[in-house]
């Protein structure tokens, strides 16, 4: 069988292409886009014999695309380049953040690709769902141009689990606009739960966490189907620089999400992460041994600097780019070129994707 011939879109730091490779399936990229020119010197670096076209979407003629030939477009953006190419490709693959599926331009996806006779099916995906410590909630399309219906397609409806794929009958979860709206009304409700303690530079900003917040932690924290996140940590190198500056500590302690080597868990990292505290992604606690309670209820009364002293204690460090990396499953020869600063390598992994999610979805979609 001819291998597809493949179209990266918004190709970033080659996620989507990783993601090829790790399915398995006979395929060749014949092209990646993408106006980036950080993420496309590490495209560059990892794929140095992959056609890398340095262009907005927009900048490509019609001939262009036509002359590359392709089977399958993988990309993560909105963008409907195909509603204009006079071969339609098979295979689709659309990856973008959660909210996506209640926006005007998922609406206008939908109209365009049902016109072009793809058939379709609609899923939010997070990591944790294949054993991964670490919620990266995602919506995901997968299209294939067809008459017949998806084995596993739920009309109208977006799919929470790989499991209601894999199973015979798979079961059904209904999401309607509103219940979508609602859901996001209380989350984010619960995200700045937060008050502000002041006193002059003594200013403290805390959250209060609800008594769902530390139950959802445990259940997750006990779930065995998930990996360790010491599995995915790196060793034997200097851990210095990630280490979180006294001031930082001192502001911020009660904002941090804390999580150890032997949690199940951690939370979305963004492009903030290294250069903002709240809502960017976890932080390690590397003195494993010492209890962050006792530490916490310590603090009470204490000065600036016994409050630094307490918390040093506990030995908070960022994740290193690397290590973030593996928790998004890129592959252990993905490197960056040495250029490239932590602070960029942090953005460019925030905007990047699950590679282990994407992969199975592509071996879904090929199938």
């Amino acid at each position: 069988m001819e291998p597809l011939r493949v179209l990266e879109l918004y190709s970033g730091i080659g996620g989507m292409h990783h993601a090829l490779r790790e399915s398995c399936i006979p395929a060749q990229v014949v092209a990646a886009i993408d106006v980036n020119t950080v993420a496309n010197e590490v495209y560059k670096y990892n794929f140095p014999h992959t056609q890398l076209l340095a262009k907005t979407i927009e900048g490509i003629t019609l001939e262009e695309f036509d002359r590359l030939s392709f089977d399958m477009i993988l990309m993560s953006p909105p963008c409907q380049p195909f509603t204009r190419l006079q071969k339609l490709p098979k295979y689709i693959l659309l990856e973008n953040v959660k909210g996506f599926e209640v926006s005007s331009s998922r609406d206008l996806l939908i109209q365009t690709i049902e016109n072009c006779g793809f058939q379709y099916q609609e899923f939010l995906l997070s990591p944790t769902s294949l054993g991964i410590p670490n919620s990266r909630l995602r919506y995901f399309l997968i299209a294939k141009l067809q008459s017949d219906p998806l084995p596993f397609q739920v009309p109208g409806q977006v799919l929470m689990k790989f499991s209601q794929i894999e199973s015979e009958h798979p079961q059904k979860y209904p999401i309607d606009a509103q219940d979508k709206i609602e859901k996001k009304k209380i989350e984010t409700n619960i995200c700045i739960n937060s008050t502000t303690q002041s006193s002059g530079k003594d200013a403290i900003l805390y959250k209060l966490e609800t008594a769902e917040e530390v139950d959802r932690k445990h259940q997750q924290n006990s779930d065995l189907s998930v990996q360790m996140l010491k599995n995915f940590l790196e060793e034997n190198i200097d851990m210095n620089p990630y280490f979180l500056p006294p001031k930082l500590l001192l502001r911020y302690a009660l904002l941090l999400d804390i999580v150890k080597p032997t949690c199940r868990r951690s939370t979305c990292f963004t492009k903030g992460y290294g250069s903002y505290i709240e809502g960017t992604g976890s932080v390690l606690q590397t003195a494993e041994d010492v209890q962050i309670e006792d530490i916490y209820k310590s603090l009470t009364n204490l000065s600036q600097e016994e409050k630094i002293t307490q918390l040093l204690m506990l030995k908070l460090r960022y994740f290193t780019p690397k290590e973030i990396a593996n928790l998004l499953g890129f592959p252990p020869e993905f490197g960056f070129p040495e250029k490239i600063t932590v602070k960029q390598r942090y953005r460019l992994l925030g905007n990047s994707l699950n590679v282990h999610v994407v992969a199975k979805l592509i071996k879904i979609l090929h199938e």
